[in-house]
């Protein structure tokens, strides 16, 4: 089972398909995790955004060269995450070309100082978890900003980094095609958006798709600037595009159409964070903010900020540690106890271990059976089955593909560990 809305938006966003966005400008759609662009000029070609993997590029590719058979002489990066980068020697072919990309790219494909201090499994561990890797696709149904039904083949393994880093905005003739780079920081600093002023084409990166921002990648991030991604939202909704083509879903069409989705993210962003600060200045704890955070209903409405991948209750948790730091402003959350301690605590109120099971095994509240069982796992109680169902009934109803996903990729951790 999944939830219906999120079955419905992997199907009607994800379906494949080479999209005309004008004559001689493409979108691959549904192909990969990200969408990827040609730009036909008068003698080569230029592919914007080349694929998580090289299985995917490959069959990119392969769609692109029914409309083509021109040299691609140059790809440019919109920014610097993995699912963008990965496929560029398939459709270098073999060549050198030009390798386009933010003065301030970078990647954790290249250049890693392994010798820094990092929770690198940790990090792992989530990304498996968020994407769902290892469930298979009629689990995973989606990634939210994807399909979950698509080649893994070569994650990470065709990146080439770039060779000409664009230190400012600046025209690029595409070989006849005038295109404007424009730095359009958001979902990363080092984000390139591209706009065509013949055609009225917009290519945003991943500042918009057609889903809730993933204002906080429960994977692990730095933290995303929510002012300068709602500041370039508005920015690039001043050029007045005719079509929007964004790194992950479906193109938008119509002049009136783009400049909605674009405000209304826009404003859907700045909400999160006045709420949030709202809350943070009436001294509200950031359960309560994160619990009671919900869009106003003339934005609430809006298909393209339904929770698929990011979710407001993620992001208001995020705005307020990335503006104020962990403390909540509540002294007794200066001291801590250990989990186990905690746990002890909770046992000795509730009656005992017997007392404090039956009850998670009778409530209804899902949040609140895996909360008791957090308590019971802490003292080595084994209900580690009661946690994986739990875990799976919520995933069920889940509407965001990145929840979704951990749920039912840690219920399958906790069910393959040993007793």
């Amino acid at each position: 089972m999944a939830n219906e809305e999120l079955v419905a938006h992997n199907a009607t966003q994800f379906e494949k398909a080479i999209i005309e966005l004008c004559p001689g400008i493409y979108t691959a759609v549904g192909f990969a995790a990200s969408t990827q662009h040609m730009i036909v000029g008068a003698s080569s070609v230029t592919i914007v955004d080349t694929s998580e993997s090289t299985a995917a590029a490959t069959n990119v590719l392969r769609e692109f060269r029914k409309i083509t058979d021109k040299p691609i002489d140059r790809i440019i990066y919109t920014h610097s995450h993995r699912d963008h980068i990965s496929g560029a020697s398939v459709f270098a072919e073999g060549r050198e070309i030009e390798i386009v990309a933010h003065a301030d790219f970078s990647s954790d494909l290249v250049g890693q100082d392994e010798t820094r201090i990092a929770p690198a499994k940790a990090l792992g561990r989530r990304t498996l978890a968020q994407f769902g890797l290892g469930l298979t696709p009629q689990e995973r149904v989606s990634i939210g900003c994807g399909p979950g039904d698509r080649p893994t083949e070569g994650l990470g393994a065709g990146h080439i980094p770039p060779n000409r880093l664009i230190a400012g905005p600046c025209t690029m003739d595409l070989d006849g095609v005038e295109v404007e780079l424009v730095f359009a920081p958001g979902e990363t600093p080092d984000h390139i958006a591209l706009w065509f002023p013949q055609s009225g084409v917009l290519i945003p990166g991943d500042n918009w798709y057609h889903a809730f921002p993933n204002l906080y990648a429960i994977r692990g991030t730095p933290y995303r600037d929510f002012q300068a991604w709602a500041d370039t939202l508005t920015m690039l909704d001043g050029f007045g595009a005719q079509v929007l083509a964004p790194g992950h879903t479906r193109p938008v069409f119509g002049k009136d159409r783009v400049s909605e989705v674009l405000t209304s993210t826009a404003r859907a962003i700045l909400h999160v964070m006045q709420h949030t600060a709202d809350g943070m200045d009436a001294g509200l704890s950031l359960d309560d903010i994160a619990a009671s955070i919900s869009l106003p209903a003339d934005l609430a409405d809006k298909p393209w900020l339904g929770e698929f991948y990011g979710k407001a209750s993620w992001s208001a948790r995020a705005f307020a540690v990335g503006t104020l730091g962990w403390y909540d402003g509540n002294p007794t959350h200066l001291g801590t106890l250990s989990d186990k301690a905690r746990a002890k605590h909770m046992i000795v109120l509730a009656g005992g271990v017997e007392a404090l099971s039956a009850a998670a095994h009778a409530s209804t509240d899902h949040q609140w059976t895996l909360e008791l069982c957090d308590h019971l796992l802490a003292v080595g109680v084994d209900v580690r089955e009661l946690k994986a169902s739990t875990l799976q009934d919520l995933a069920h109803t889940e509407i965001n593909a990145t929840a979704r996903n951990s749920y039912l990729w840690e219920a399958k951790r906790l069910r393959s560990q040993p007793s």
